[in-house]
Formats: structure tokens, C-alpha cells, sequence
């Protein structure tokens, strides 16, 4: 059996407008005291398996020094058994590393970096809070491709007063960087977040629902065209360059999360820690239980998973696997619900697979909803 780390890095610089996940801002101060505690749960939580994928996220990992993240990557090759081939991808923002970052990552045995452009625009960059400038994406991206052989950008569309001209733009400079994987997401204003609360207020200014399903339209024309295969609903890859901790999240992989906030799963439940940088520290050097159970994972909860996680999977949901691990057929349980979404035109079905059509990709959460008990 094999299994993916996920480790997270709760800091940033700044909190970003749109961002909902777990983080705190301007806290360096922790910085050192967390690595320690994060090293820690490394150690206790060692199991046997091999590690096939180690993927460090956040936050923004790269506000810790090379030699921080060289203590906590050592920490997992120390404790666990981890694959010669094993992926180690970090997230970056390009605010906060130059060259020389880069090149310690790479000595430190990093083999991939995802950086969080999320768009070449000054204008749009300010508005949603990044920290770094157009300029500077663009010259870190670039050093990037001159020290690792996987890099991957993040971008997103439907942003406040973004156009399809700004996309247009965006894609031309993606081009010619000519990186080997692109994550593409459309803005979620999310509770929470500093987005939300001028939506409530009414001073959010978004695209329209037509402008924004014509950017979407857009970058899954144009990015397929460019040379990245759409391999999932919202990324994109050349080929052999699909991130593989990522389709094991949505092929059913076990995974530890290690760090504030990080969620764990075994296929029997889920757990998550703490949601508290301070709390996380001292339940650790204190030596108690981080974590708390999320959910039982039963039997009607994996079927429900396994099918709506594998449908994000350009390839869809293969038919044997879902044999295999449910020791029935997977019509015996959704024959019509998968006859009712064939003849509506949003999925696809062959001898080996079942599939979101072009059509189904845009409406996923209808398709997935269909698969709840």
C-alpha cells in the first residue's frame, strides 16, 4: 500500500481578498516555534507505507527559509518511507522568492513548484490583494523553468472587473513561458473572506454570469489548444506532467495532513487538526491529540466520493476499480441515475469508463449532486 503526505504552511505575508483557506498573516514570529511542533507530528504520526507524494501548501509555504523547509521535508524522509520517484511539490508565491529561493528548494529536493500567479495584470492583482506584481511573476516563473523540469501556474478568471481582453493577455504570456502544468479556477466568493463581506455590502464588482461563462468557455478552448490536456475540471497539464498528489486525491489515496488545520484520511474516517496556529503548537509539545474526527467514513460515503471525486478526472470513473472496491457493479447501484445524465448530455459511458461530457465539466455540481444518497 502506498499513501500522500500533505503538509501545511498556515502563514502568508498577507491574507488575500478571495482566499478561504485556513491562514494567518504576518506572524513570523510563530514561524520557528511552528516548524518545531510541525516536526514533531511528523515523527508521531510515522507509519510504514510508502510515500508516494509529498505536497507542501498553505498559506504560503515560502515564507519559511529554505533551511526551515529542508527541517521539515528531512523530517519526513527521517520517518517515513518515502519513494526514490516520490513528487515533493511546494507552493510559492513569487512575492516572496527570487532565484536563489528556487535553487535552494531544488538543492533541498523539490522536484516540483506550483506558483500562485493567479494573473499577469498589475491592475487585478491589486485588487485582489497579491503581493507581488505582474513583472514579478513573470521573471520568477521564468527562473523557475531554468531550475526545475516540473513547474506549475495557478490562474484565476471571473475576478472584479477582469475581461476576456485580460485573459487574452494572460494566456499569450503563458504561452510563452511554456510551463508544464496550469491549475484554472474561477473566482468562489467565499463566507469569510474579505470578498464576501464587500459582496454583502454591495461593492463587489463581478463579471456578468455571460461574461464570466465566456471566459470559461475561453480558457478551455484555448488552453487544450495551447498544449495542456484538460485532465481535471479546473487543470491542465502536457502530457506525464498531471499532478499525481492531486489525482490521488480524487482517486481515492490515502493521505496524512500534517500541520494547523491539515485533514487526514484512511478510507475508515477523516481528521483534521486544529484550526489555531498557537493551539496546534502547544497541543503538540504538550503531546496531546491535535486532532479531531470529522466523519466516518461508511459505506454510502465512500460510493459517494469515489464516484463525484473520480467525475472531476477527465478520464471519469473507471468501471473496474469501482468493481473492485464495492464488489458490485457500479450500474447496479446508479443505472438510472447514469441513463438519466447520458441522455441529458453530461456524461459519457463505455465499456471501461464513465466520464463528464464538455457540457458536464460545466455543470459538475449537478452531475455530483446525482450521486448523493
Amino acid at each position: 500500500m502506498s499513501m500522500e503526505i500533505y503538509i501545511h504552511i498556515p502563514f502568508c505575508v498577507r491574507k488575500c481578498k478571495y482566499c478561504a483557506f485556513f491562514s494567518i498573516a504576518d506572524r513570523s514570529d510563530l514561524h520557528s516555534d511552528y516548524v518545531d511542533a510541525l516536526c514533531r507530528e511528523i515523527t508521531l504520526r510515522a507509519e510504514p507505507e510508502k510515500v508516494e507524494t509529498i505536497y507542501l501548501g498553505g498559506g504560503t509555504p515560502t515564507v519559511l527559509s529554505v533551511a526551515q523547509l529542508e527541517r521539515i521535508i528531512g523530517a519526513v524522509f527521517k520517518n517515513f518511507s518515502v519513494e526514490p520517484t516520490v513528487e515533493l511539490t511546494v507552493e510559492a508565491n513569487p512575492g516572496t522568492i527570487d532565484r536563489n529561493y528556487l535553487a535552494g528548494l531544488r538543492s533541498i529536493g523539490v522536484n516540483r513548484i506550483s506558483i500562485g500567479v493567479q494573473s499577469f495584470d498589475d491592475r487585478l492583482l491589486r485588487s485582489i490583494g497579491r503581493i507581488h506584481t505582474a513583472r514579478q511573476a513573470l521573471e520568477i516563473v521564468d527562473d523557475a523553468k531554468n531550475i526545475f523540469d516540473n513547474v506549475s501556474v495557478d490562474l484565476i478568471y471571473g475576478l472584479p472587473h477582469q475581461t476576456l481582453d485580460d485573459l487574452q493577455r494572460a494566456l499569450d504570456r503563458l504561452k510563452a513561458l511554456d510551463v508544464e502544468h496550469v491549475s484554472c479556477y474561477g473566482l468562489e466568493v467565499e463566507e469569510g473572506t474579505e470578498f464576501y463581506r464587500l459582496q454583502e455590502e454591495g461593492r463587489l464588482e463581478l463579471p456578468s454570469e455571460d461574461d464570466d461563462a465566456d471566459m470559461y468557455d475561453f480558457m478551455t478552448t484555448e488552453l487544450p489548444r495551447l498544449g495542456w490536456r484538460r485532465y481535471e475540471i479546473s487543470n491542465y497539464a502536457k502530457r506525464g506532467f498531471e499532478s499525481r498528489h492531486n489525482l490521488g486525491y480524487w482517486s481515492d489515496a490515502k493521505y496524512i495532513g500534517l500541520g494547523a488545520g491539515a485533514s487526514s484520511y484512511d478510507r475508515s474516517e477523516r481528521r483534521a487538526n486544529v484550526e489555531d496556529v498557537v493551539d496546534y503548537i502547544n497541543g503538540i509539545n504538550d503531546g496531546r491529540d491535535v486532532s479531531t474526527l470529522e466523519e466516518i467514513v461508511t459505506r454510502e460515503v465512500a460510493i459517494e466520493e469515489f464516484c463525484f471525486l473520480g467525475l472531476r478526472k477527465a478520464d471519469g470513473i473507471e468501471r473496474a476499480a469501482f468493481q473492485k472496491k464495492f464488489d458490485t457493479a457500479i450500474e447496479k447501484i446508479f443505472g438510472s441515475v447514469i441513463d438519466e445524465l447520458a441522455r441529458d448530455g453530461l456524461i459519457e459511458v463505455d465499456a471501461d469508463h464513465i466520464r463528464l461530457t464538455p457540457r458536464g465539466m460545466r455543470f459538475g455540481n449537478v452531475v455530483f449532486a446525482e450521486f448523493l444518497f
